[in-house]
């Protein structure tokens, strides 16, 4: 079920964040992600953040926004491919007329599932941080 994040999620969460950056970016050092794994447990609290918790209590994914962006939807690796990455857009999507993201071009796993979603690339742009190449994809609500 999707529920708002909490607190106590906190932990469970950063392991999410950092265990499916470092497999989905393996075309990005793993020192990357946990330098920015403080920055991230400081901001989290204050972003929109709604999690997917499945029958045991367990966080399974979660999706993070601040307003109409969304910074990422991560789904721990052992329960990917399970539809949870799309019950949390679809919740989100029935809360927001046009939703926006960046998402790296060789993450391709991910620009195909945001293609599936209905997302369109609007331009090319490259991540100040890491030197990749990024889409900048967004998603309308139809009228």
């Amino acid at each position: 079920m999707v529920r708002s994040f909490q607190e106590t999620d906190l932990d469970q969460v950063l392991k999410i964040w950092l265990d499916t950056n470092q497999q989905a970016h393996g075309f990005i050092p793993a020192s990357y992600w946990k330098e920015h794994l403080a920055a991230v447990q400081e901001l989290l609290p204050q972003a929109e953040v709604y999690v997917w918790e499945g029958a045991e209590k367990e966080i399974q994914g979660f999706v993070g926004l601040q307003g109409d962006q969304i910074e990422g939807i991560f789904v721990q690796n052992s329960s990917q491919s399970a539809g949870i990455g799309k019950k949390l857009i679809d919740y989100i999507k029935n809360t927001k007329n046009q939703l926006s993201l960046h998402v790296y071009q060789k993450n391709t796993r991910a620009v195909g599932f945001y293609q599936r979603e209905h997302f369109c690339i609007q331009y090319e742009n490259v991540d100040g941080q890491t030197g990749e190449k990024e889409y900048v994809m967004v998603w309308n609500r139809q009228r």
